[in-house]
């Protein structure tokens, strides 16, 4: 097995973004320009949109998307006036955040760069963090949130997408219940040969105690929370909750 999972996962969703998968695909000039005029919605987890009173006054505020590349939410804080950092591992993603940039004519910094390690960043550099689903291709979460903590300002906000890890125990129908949590390919050789056979990159279930937990052990206070489907699929049509969102403030 291989303990450079990260970089299969970049690996991974570069191609993933190549053969047209949705989060990569940026935004489009109208939807750019209907921001800058104030209509404007941007999500965490597949369907519901996040609350507008989630996010903090958006006008020059310092954002961070956290593995949060594909040009689809960072184009969005920036036609509101945000000043945008993208972190990343994937480069495709990367570079679609820079196209939508070039073709709108706003500055972005695009960070290439592993979130299981120290993000750099100095301490309380962002009013803002925007995290969708993704540390799904994390073994270790806390360490996450402890950055998080780490580079927000006081007052901050962190905006999370979490999947709860009921995808996990399925196999491709979304019918047969398949496999045991934790789902962990670097613990169980099966689960990694059927992850790299089924191109799924590696990916990790991760509980309550570690999603929400580990942010709440990091010092964030959890100010709301709401459920989603996957939005599409046989678990979505019998609206079985798969993903969460999260908001929390370092008080």
């Amino acid at each position: 097995m291989n303990n450079k999972y990260t970089e299969i996962n970049s690996k991974t969703i570069d191609q993933w973004v190549e053969d047209g998968w949705e989060w990569g695909q940026p935004i489009s000039h109208e939807v750019f320009e209907r921001a800058q005029n104030g209509e404007w919605n941007v999500v965490l987890t597949p369907t519901k949109p996040v609350p507008k009173e989630w996010f903090c006054e958006m006008k020059h505020a310092k954002v961070l998307g956290l593995a949060s590349g594909g040009g689809q939410q960072m184009p969005i804080f920036s036609a509101l006036g945000a000043q945008c950092t993208v972190l990343d591992y994937s480069e495709k993603q990367l570079l679609r955040e820079k196209e939508v940039a070039e073709r709108e004519g706003y500055e972005i910094q695009t960070i290439k760069a592993d979130m299981t390690e120290r993000l750099p960043f100095e301490d309380e550099t962002f009013d803002l963090i925007f995290h969708p689903v993704s540390n799904c291709y994390v073994e270790d979460v806390f360490p996450i949130w402890k950055e998080c903590y780490r580079v927000l300002k006081k007052g901050g906000i962190l905006l999370s997408g979490l999947d709860n890890g009921v995808n996990y125990i399925f196999g491709e129908d979304e019918k047969t219940v398949t496999y045991k949590l934790p789902f962990n390919p670097l613990k169980n050789k099966q689960l990694y040969d059927d992850s790299m056979k089924n191109d799924w990159g590696i990916q990790f279930s991760h509980t309550i105690e570690e999603q929400i937990g580990g942010q709440l052990k990091a010092g964030l206070v959890l100010t709301d929370i709401y459920h989603d489907t996957n939005g599409s699929g046989k678990l979505h049509e019998h609206n079985v909750p798969t993903f969460y969102a999260t908001r929390s403030v370092k008080m």
